[in-house]
């Protein structure tokens, strides 16, 4: 009978990096994982690793995690292709630029690096994109990495300090039992859901899948040196009931560029649609006119874990599970790769019971039972 410390169920990179933070802790890990390592919503990321404002705790948690990844970086193997490439969040006009300096202030308050960028600065840096934008922020930190590669360097981290990576599909994970579909049944003090959009090992989680596409061109070397965002890309996010899609492009290593992005609810299809890649790369169009030229390779699509509030749930599942033995990782949506090294942070401190560099609070599965009893009380009590 093998027994464990902490069982993490999933092997995404959130998955993967907490096994190798509990394994430097000197825990014993297993990590559970029914398909192939990384091969999920990780193997189907842009790999973006980008300090995003949202709310204050998105801040923190990106910010944080973003710092763990630039110290990380001169440790990564090279295909995990990481560089700090910075982004250029793209303004169209003058009510997006509006938004630039609203969002340069959010992160000079939050200590983060950015530069506001006239039109001349922003055709300075990008010489390729298209006449008439009114300027962009960027932020000179921010990195890309190719993530299946990064996940397959922290699961190989862990397993090297002990832990065991068990190939097998997980039917039940509770009461410190991870029943297994081959009949094995483990046992751990704590297992970890770590497992992205497929939460059926806990219904009550309140997860949607939310479908995103990408594709990749041929090699175009030199064309685009940061990773580009439009800032219209903010209002395809927080668009939840609709199809929409957002210029997002991040240059590779190889010469290639990674083109993004849509966003869809409903949609349970696993393959690419025809008309949200036609439509991503109509609005990549209007930025970089030269991308409609372009070779196209591949395209592929996967699902993202959304949370209603935008916060990914890390600690034990109190407020969703009666099952002290039971905690989350997961509904990180778009920014599992940018916060998977925060989230490992976070999640071992609460094991071992340490004092985290940010506070953990606003990404306590407790805080869903709360807002429910909050909201029962203002429907209860009308004024």
């Amino acid at each position: 009978m093998d027994r464990f410390d902490v069982l993490i169920v999933g092997a995404g990179i959130v998955g993967c990096a907490c096994a190798r933070e509990c394994a430097l802790a000197g825990l014993r890990v297993g990590v559970v994982e029914g398909g192939m390592p990384a091969g999920g919503a990780t193997a189907a990321g842009m790999g973006h690793i980008v300090v995003m404002d949202d709310s204050p705790a998105q801040l923190a948690l990106t910010a944080y995690s973003r710092s763990l990844w630039l110290a990380e970086s001169a440790n990564l193997p090279p295909a995990a292709e990481y560089e700090s490439r910075g982004t250029i969040w793209v303004a169209a006009d003058d009510d997006e630029m509006a938004e630039v300096f609203t969002k340069n202030k959010s992160y000079a308050a939050a200590g983060i690096e950015s530069q506001v960028l006239n039109p001349a600065e922003l055709y300075q840096h990008e010489p390729n994109l298209g006449d008439g934008l009114a300027g962009g922020l960027l932020v000179p930190h921010d990195g890309v990495s190719y993530p299946p590669a990064s996940a397959q360097f922290f699961l190989e981290e862990a397993q090297r300090r002990g832990a065991k990576l068990i190939l097998a599909r997980a039917l039940s994970a509770s009461n410190g039992e991870v029943r297994l579909a081959n009949g094995v049944v483990l046992h751990a003090d704590r297992i970890v859901l770590a497992v992205g959009a497929e939460c059926d090992l806990l219904p009550a989680m309140p997860i949607r899948k939310r479908k995103g596409h990408l594709l990749i061109t041929d090699p175009y070397p030199g064309f685009v040196n940061h990773q580009l965002v439009e800032l219209g890309y903010l209002k395809s996010a927080h668009a939840v009931d609709m199809d929409s899609v957002a210029f997002n492009i991040q240059p590779r290593k190889s010469g290639q560029l990674l083109v993004g992005s849509s966003r869809q609810y409903g949609s349970t299809n696993p393959e690419p649609e025809v008309g949200i890649l036609n439509a991503m790369l109509d609005r990549a169009a209007v930025f970089m006119p030269a991308l409609g030229e372009m070779s196209i390779v591949r395209a592929w699509a996967g699902f993202r874990a959304a949370m209603p509030d935008k916060l990914p749930l890390i600690g034990p599942a109190k407020g969703l599970s009666d099952d002290p033995t039971l905690w989350l990782a997961v509904g990180f949506e778009g920014l599992g790769i940018t916060g998977s090294l925060a989230a490992a942070r976070l999640l071992l401190d609460g094991i071992v019971a340490q004092q985290s560099a940010i506070n953990p609070t606003p990404y306590l599965p407790l805080r869903l039972a709360m807002h429910k009893h909050h909201d029962v009380e203002i429907e209860s009590h009308p004024v």
